[in-house]
Parts: C-alpha cells; structure tokens; sequence
C-alpha cells in the first residue's frame, strides 16, 4: 500500500550521513567541525536537496575510534566546536527544512569515561557494575572465547583489580552493563538531554550488542565462514549466538520508543539501529511485534550479493516479503566502515546504484561525497589512523573517510590548512563545484534524481512490484501511488538491453543525463551501465 499522505518525513525524505571529521574545516587545523557543517547547510538543503543530516560523533574522545569511543556523552569535543555550536546547527537546520540525526553510541564508553575510571578504580566501587566484568577461566585466561571485532579476545586483563572486563571492540571501548538498571536511567537520560535540544532522530550504534548471554556462553565455532558482506578476519570463525542479540534487547528498544513516542506529541521523532544481520526474519524483528521498537533497523542486505541483476533483485525482494506489515524499509549503499560505491562497482556502475538506491520503496541513506562519485583513496601506509586497518590488515576504513574535496583550490577548499587524511588524486575534477558546472556529472545525476523523487509521489510514497520479463542483466520494477505509474530499469551488463514497456509513455531520467523526456512505446532499448526511470 502507498504512504499516505501525512507520513512522517522519516518515510519519505532522505538522509545524508556526514562524517563531520571530514566534512569542512573553518579553523585551519585540517579537521572538519560543527561550524563547517553549518556553513553547508544551503548545500545539503537547497543545492543537492536530502531532507535529514546524520553525524557521525562528535562528543569527547580520546579519538582512540575517531568518536566512537565517547568520554561524554552530552558534550561536544573542542576539535568540532561547543554546546552552543551544536545549538545553532540544529536551528540553523531547522530553518532550512533540514532534521538532525545524531549518534548515539551506547554499548560501550571509552575507558577514560569518568564511569569506567570509577568502575575500574576496585571491585567494590559502586560503578562497578556499570561495566562488565568477570573472574578469569580455571587456567587463567578469558572468561570465555569471545572475540573482539577489531581482533583478539574481546576480554582486557586489568592488573590492579584482577578481573576482566569486556570489549567487543578497542580495548579502550569497554563494553557497558545494560542489564544494571542505572546504566539504562544513565543512558536514558542521555536520550533526553539531546531530545531537550531539539534533535530529531538517533542512529544507534551497534544497537544489537547491548544484551549479551548471562550465563557468557562460548561461542560455537561458525561452519560456513564468510556470513558477512566483507571478509571480518578472525571475527568471522565463530557464530556469534551470545556476544550480542540477546532477546532481553528488545525490551530496551521498547523502552526507548516509548520515550520517542512521548516527544513525538510536538513532532515526530526517530530512531535507526545500525544492526548487520542477514536473517532477514531475526533483522525484522528490530521493528517490534507491535512496530513498537526502533523506526527502522538500518538494512545493510544490498552490501552482501554480487553486483548482479538477479541477485540484487533477491534481497529487495526478501525485504518485501520479511517486513512485518506496516513496517517501512531501508536501503544503504555506503557508510563510514564501508569502501565507496564507486570503489566497489566502478564508476559506470556507481551511477546505476544512484537510481537503485533512490527509486527503491523506503528510506535511503546517502554518504557524503558519493554523491561525487568519489572513488576509495588508497591511503599510504605512513598516513592510515583507522585503528581496525592498523589491528587487522585489509579492513581499514581511512580510504572512505577522506575530506569532502568542494573546488579545486588548495586541500580542495576542505581546510586551509593540512587535512587529517589525504585527499582524492582526482579532487581538481571530482568536486562540488566542477560537478555542479558539469550538466552530465554525478552531482548532477543525484540532484535530478532527488529533485525527481521529492516531486513524484510514486517513488517516495509508492508501492514496489517487480517485474520479469526483462532481460537477465536487467533489474526492472515498477512504483505506483493514487494512479501514477513510474517504471525503473537498471542494466548491469556491459551489454545493452531491450526492455519491454507495457503502453507509451516517456523517460523522465537516464544514468547517462542525456535522455530527457524521448517518447516510448513498447519498449526502451537500455545502453551499457544504464539505468532510466520511466512514466507511464
């Protein structure tokens, strides 16, 4: 069934993660900030057209993960600005039509947290139990196999108390105990400190890692390695039944929809759970039996399959069928941990994942700078910081963490000063304003296409219906609401296609930018790499 037509925006906008690091420096240091994002709002309103901004942390942080590794959850580090900084964004937003999502990140702290200086300082400190901690195995080692994502156990030995404590990351992120029931008022109360101040939404860090098994079962070894979208290294050996997705998880997330609920009563309010599971039935249950729990599990299903029609076909529709009814899907093509599209199917194809991801019935996630097309930079060894590339080779996510490159002026006019990564080669081309002069360019491309879907209640609103007579390299659906028919075609191949169109009418959009509004009838003949949108 179509949206109807007060759907929250949260169904019907779009949003664009920025990873404020590396998103615009005002202060000469090399490091984007707050006052930078501020600064681009016109663009992300007006000049390209999302309708949401997520960023990534910002709070203080020794940096040892670049943010995800929180020393204060309701403050800003110096590095990005201040309190009053954060304020007028969201204002400032606000007056552009723009909601705010921020990060949350609460299964773990960094260890310099005042929470975990106290729970580490003895055994019977009253915050021990804010973290978790266990005695040693009978030989002295771990408390159980558990492995950290980041490689190794995921158990730190701490001399001074003769315990370990848990870390399902860094071992300066050491993992909160949420079944105590102050860390769950603690965190709470976090919630409603940035609810106070006017966001809109959360993106919830590994949201499914909050409740593990009580009893801290080993894992059993995992027979079929290779379960992720990405090889995980050692992670990947075993299956991680107890380390993570207890069922006592989803009693928090209701909780906290309970919360967003009662800030809802002023406008409507959000929360996304960043949750990689590949069960699409264990996945839907996120939403809640009663769609009662998280807005919306992000959905990382098309990272997965082979760049191919069928298979991307077979995991759109396994989401249609595993969503619960009433509950609104999700797409994401690319992330802060993830290699850039235009890294992973080249660019011709990138432009095909363009059309993909901004015609599919739900919500999109964009990332900053695919809009470019910017491809992954190979970051030389002397300058890699990402501490998981630095533990395990060949997961390293610096390359799809560079600075924003917005014209061909020194560092791109990212900073005056050095950027904190190196940028693009090809940044005197691949920029904002190079591609918005170009009437062919990518920019160009995501902006007609946002423009497109902003004003054709089919493809934000509309239902999804797949269609099979098509060629095998081509992944056609179609998207219908109150009488309007809108038809999309993707050709995969290097090899052009002949797609049969029902009736006539005209192409509102190819991939290729030079197609506009040709007449139909019968059929549309596809070009190598071509995706079209068509009205019917």
């Amino acid at each position: 069934m179509p949206l109807p037509p007060n759907a929250p925006w949260w169904k019907t906008g779009v949003i664009y993660q920025i990873y404020p690091r590396s998103f615009k420096d005002t202060t000469g240091n090399g490091v984007g900030d707050l006052r930078g994002v501020i600064e681009k709002l016109d663009y992300l309103g007006h000049t390209l057209g999302v309708d949401a901004l997520w960023l990534s942390p910002f709070y203080p942080s020794p940096m040892a993960d670049f943010g995800y590794d929180v020393s204060d959850y309701t403050g800003v580090h110096p590095l990005f600005g201040d309190l009053a900084t954060f304020d007028a964004l969201v204002a400032k937003a606000h007056e552009r039509g723009l909601k705010v999502i921020i990060d949350v990140v609460p299964n773990h702290t960094s260890e310099a947290h005042p929470w975990f200086v106290e729970s580490r300082a003895s055994r019977d400190n009253p915050r021990r139990d804010w973290y978790v901690w266990r005695y040693p195995a009978p030989d002295g080692g771990p408390p159980n196999n558990w492995l950290s994502v980041f490689g190794g156990p995921a158990w730190e030995w701490d001399e001074t108390t003769g315990q370990y404590y848990l870390h399902s990351f860094l071992k300066e992120q050491p993992d909160l105990n949420w079944r105590n029931p102050e860390v769950r008022r603690a965190m709470f109360e976090v919630f409603r400190f940035w609810l106070e101040r006017d966001v809109d939404g959360f993106r919830i860090d590994v949201a499914h890692f909050l409740m593990k098994d009580p009893l801290f079962r080993d894992n059993p070894p995992n027979p079929r390695p290779g379960e992720y979208h990405k090889d995980m290294g050692a992670y990947d050996t075993q299956l991680h039944l107890y380390d993570k997705g207890h069922e006592d998880v989803h009693g928090v997330f209701r909780d906290l929809r309970r919360l967003l609920d009662d800030y809802s009563r002023e406008r409507e309010r959000f929360a996304v759970g960043e949750i990689h599971l590949y069960d699409w039935d264990a996945w839907a249950r996120y939403y809640g039996g009663n769609l009662d729990e998280l807005h919306m599990p992000f959905n990382f299903a098309l990272l997965r399959p082979n760049w191919e029609a069928r298979a991307v076909r077979a995991v759109v529709d396994g989401l249609e069928t595993a969503l619960p009814e009433g509950a609104w899907p999700n797409y994401v093509l690319g992330n802060h941990d993830e290699t850039r599209i235009a890294g992973r199917y080249g660019r011709a194809q990138s432009r095909v994942a363009a059309v993909l991801l901004l015609t599919l019935r739900g919500t999109p996630t964009l990332y900053y700078g695919d809009e470019l097309g910017l491809e992954e930079v190979d970051v030389p060894p002397d300058k890699r910081q990402d501490p998981w590339g630095l533990r395990v080779p060949g997961l390293g996510r610096d390359g799809c963490r560079t600075p924003m490159p917005w014209d061909a002026s020194h560092a791109a006019g990212f900073t005056t000063g050095e950027p904190w990564l190196p940028l693009n080669d090809d940044y005197e081309t691949v920029n904002v304003d190079a591609e918005l002069k170009d009437p062919r360019s990518m920019l160009t491309l995501y902006r007609r296409l946002l423009t497109l879907r902003k004003n054709t209640r089919a493809l934000h609103a509309g239902d999804y219906q797949p269609l099979d007579d098509v060629p095998p390299s081509v992944f056609a659906y179609l998207r219908q609401a109150d009488g309007e028919t809108v038809m999309i075609a993707l050709n995969f191949a290097a090899e052009p296609a002949r797609v049969p169109f029902p009736g006539q009418g005209r192409l509102l959009l190819s991939s290729h930018l030079d197609r506009d509004d040709e007449p139909l009838r019968e059929h549309v003949s596809l070009r190598p790499h071509e995706a079209v949108i068509l009205a019917r």
